[in-house]
Formats: C-alpha cells, structure tokens, sequence
C-alpha cells in the first residue's frame, strides 16, 4: 500500500486471485486486503462485494483492528453491503469496544460518519460513536510552511482567514474564507 506506483493490472490481479479464494482469508487477512485497496485508491468493487460474506462470517473472531480496518475501508470505498453491515456487526463492536485503540476508534468514527450520510439505521450506539467523535477531534495539528504561504498570500489580498477551522463532523479544514456572504473551506496540502 506504500509502494507509490500505480499499476491497475496488478491490483486487478491480485482482487481476481482472492475473490477465487475468498474462503480461505482469516479475519485479518481480508481486513488488510480490503485496507490496502482502499488506502492506495483502488476500491475494487467486485472484490469488496465478494468479500462482505466472508468477512461477516469472521466478526466474532476478528480483532478489533481488523474489525476497525474492515469498516474504514468499506467507507472509503463507498460500498455498503447489508449483509456485513448490520445488527451484528454493530454488536460485536460494541463487544470488543474496549480494545480499540485510538486508530480504531477514529476509523469508526468515519464510518459512523458514512452510515449517517447514507441516512442508515445501522450506526454506533451514541456512548460508543461519541468516543469515537472524541477520539477522532484529538487530532494534533501540524501547520505546514505551504499552508502558511497560502494564508499569507489570501491575506495579504484582503481575505479575512480562519486557520484550522473544525466542522461539525470532526473533520478539520485548513482554512475558511468568506467570499459573497459564503463560508469557503479550504484544504492545503491533506
């Protein structure tokens, strides 16, 4: 997922081979498949929805990494499956809510995120997705140089800018300008 080069025939490659073998995947092994694909901008559509049967009869095996990874992943890619996303699913995070970690629980805070968007009843209980909300605005702000460039030169044209500039759903915007009566986001360099 870091190798930084796009070779589309290998990714399809590699989604034909385990949609053959989907059954032979442990619970980590299609997280990090569907990871890997998610994070390096292939969302194989074929491959998340051969996947979303194997992956929802692994839940109560799978660690709440892989739990976190599988989630993240489908919101990434955009791809709802009810058959894997559902009451149970649900369930065992709530059952293994104690072992997410920070990572964990800001993954989930993204796909409660997708869940709401998609206007779905399957989402986080409120005590588990407002750790999860919390967890994901702990986030520590690094400013770039860039970024400050860019500020400087808005500026100095007469824009009035907010730097970092949080949104209701935790996410947060480099900086906003008002321009027409209109509040404009801006993301710099993320």
């Amino acid at each position: 997922a870091t190798a930084e080069e796009d070779i589309p025939s290998l990714f399809e490659g590699i989604a034909d081979s385990a949609i053959a073998t989907k059954y032979d995947f442990s619970s980590q092994g299609i997280s990090n498949l569907l990871w890997a694909f998610s994070a390096t901008g292939y969302p194989e559509q074929r491959l998340f929805q051969s996947l979303a049967k194997p992956a929802s009869s692994v839940l109560y095996e799978a660690g709440h990494q892989s739990l976190a990874n599988i989630a993240w992943a489908y919101s990434v890619a955009n791809m709802e499956d009810s058959s894997l996303f559902n009451e149970q699913f649900v369930n065992v995070c709530v059952q293994k809510e104690r072992d997410f970690d920070y990572q964990g629980l800001r993954q989930l805070h993204q796909w409660n995120l997708w869940r709401k968007e998609l206007k779905s009843d399957i989402v986080l209980p409120h005590d588990l997705g407002s750790r999860c909300y919390n967890e994901f605005t702990k986030q520590t702000l690094i400013t770039s140089d860039f970024q400050k460039q860019v500020v400087s030169v808005l500026g100095s044209v007469g824009l009035v800018v907010d730097e970092e500039v949080q949104t209701k759903s935790g996410y947060i915007l480099d900086a906003t300008i008002v321009h027409s009566g209109k509040v404009i986001g801006l993301e710099v360099d993320g």
